[in-house]
């Protein structure tokens, strides 16, 4: 078993970070984009940290020396970041065949590259084992672009500790799967018991046929560029959103909190499944939430998404601070804005029921690499349908 121990300069080690330790990627552009670059000698000097500059060499030098030689192909490698233990299957090296069209200009740039760069080169033991190849560093962003092209080929609650507010911190394990799945949660606790028992519970599907159909007010969006901070909560990565950005629905407006995101998709309309959901949650004045649902299925790369993944973190109740005015809302949200309508629950413990759902009809897209990076993290993460117990669901026309 080869081991390799690093200490990082700071908390929030992210798939970017990673990928330019490795040499996967030209930091130049990282550093525009105000991350903080980890090794410069395959490109232009760029400002670095004074604190993390020496950290950052000796993470690359020792990490190249491991893929590179130190750790046989497709062999385990025991990583150490300050501490902390993880382990990683590392993929042989070779030079990967970059179609000619794969040099052109994308949507998907900079940290997207390095963020599936990284993907393909290492790969954490506990997800599903892909192949891939380690991608030698070019110093052009072109160079950049065409590897990744090539290499394509929870709601809030007002109750205390809640998971999608608490950061899911709860003192009783539960996940998707197995013992501590969802089919267990209202045995886990008392204070899950409504995940059993509850009569409106959610996820639905949506049976269209089944629906009150009629006018309804629009969903009235006032987003604006904000700052934010991404964390994985071990459950789904949430990104908590400051600023001033609401949803005015049913006479009532409503704040934004966080969003996050589930693969595949929890809801389903007519029995068809999504790739991936984001749960936009929302708190009024008296604290009741609503939540708005935007579906996301295989296409071009979402904009609002890309930023997200370049800042994601590798490790449980790691947050990285995003740049200020990254976070652009309306970048998420497709141009059809009409929605179903259903009063449902918290799609995890405790099932808090009393929510507003808002599910948009219309999918946003999100590009397939963009999917493999969040399921290389969470590769199921969505709870079952509920039973409708009678509710009655609005389609808003």
């Amino acid at each position: 078993m080869h081991t390799i121990r690093l200490q990082a300069a700071a908390r929030g080690f992210t798939w970017v970070t990673l990928a330019m330790a490795m040499g996967l990627v030209n930091p130049g552009w990282a550093a525009d984009a105000g991350t903080a670059a980890v090794d410069s000698t395959h490109a232009a000097p760029v400002r670095k940290s004074a604190a993390s500059a020496p950290a950052a060499k000796s993470m690359s030098e020792q990490l190249r020396e491991a893929v590179a030689g130190g750790a046989a192909a497709n062999k385990r490698v025991t990583l150490v970041v300050n501490g902390k233990e993880k382990k990683y299957i590392t993929i042989p090296a070779g030079k990967p065949v970059v179609p000619a069209e794969a040099a052109q200009n994308s949507a998907d740039t900079g940290h997207q590259a390095a963020a599936e760069a990284v993907r393909s080169a290492v790969v954490p033991a506990a997800a599903p084992k892909r192949a891939g190849k380690v991608v030698s560093p070019q110093a052009s962003r072109q160079s950049i672009r065409a590897k990744a092209a090539a290499m394509v080929g929870h709601e809030a609650s007002t109750v205390t500790g809640d998971a999608h507010l608490g950061g899911h911190n709860d003192d009783v394990h539960w996940s998707y799967e197995g013992v501590t799945g969802p089919q267990a949660w209202g045995q886990l606790k008392p204070a899950f018991n409504l995940c059993a028992i509850g009569m409106r519970q959610s996820p639905i599907n949506i049976d269209e046929s089944l629906t009150l159909q009629g006018p309804a007010e629009p969903l009235q969006f006032n987003y604006q560029p904000s700052s934010a901070s991404v964390v994985n909560n071990g459950h789904t990565i949430q990104v908590d959103v400051a600023g001033d950005n609401a949803v005015t629905v049913r006479g009532s407006t409503y704040k934004l909190v966080q969003f996050h995101f589930h693969a595949p998709s929890e809801e389903k309309v007519n029995d068809q499944g999504f790739a991936m959901v984001a749960h936009l949650v929302h708190k009024n004045a008296e604290g009741q939430l609503a939540v708005v649902s935007v579906l996301l299925q295989p296409g071009a790369a979402n904009a609002l998404i890309h930023k997200v993944w370049t800042y994601m973190p590798l490790d449980i109740n790691d947050r990285v601070h995003m740049p200020a005015g990254l976070i652009e809302m309306n970048e998420l949200l497709p141009t059809d804005q009409r929605y179903y309508q259903f009063m449902g629950s918290l799609t995890t413990p405790p099932c808090t029921e009393g929510v507003l759902w808002l599910v948009v009809k219309q999918p946003s897209t999100v590009s397939p690499a963009q999917i493999r990076l969040f399921t290389q993290l969470f590769p199921h993460n969505a709870r079952p349908v509920q039973a409708l117990h009678g509710r009655a669901v609005r389609d808003a026309q």
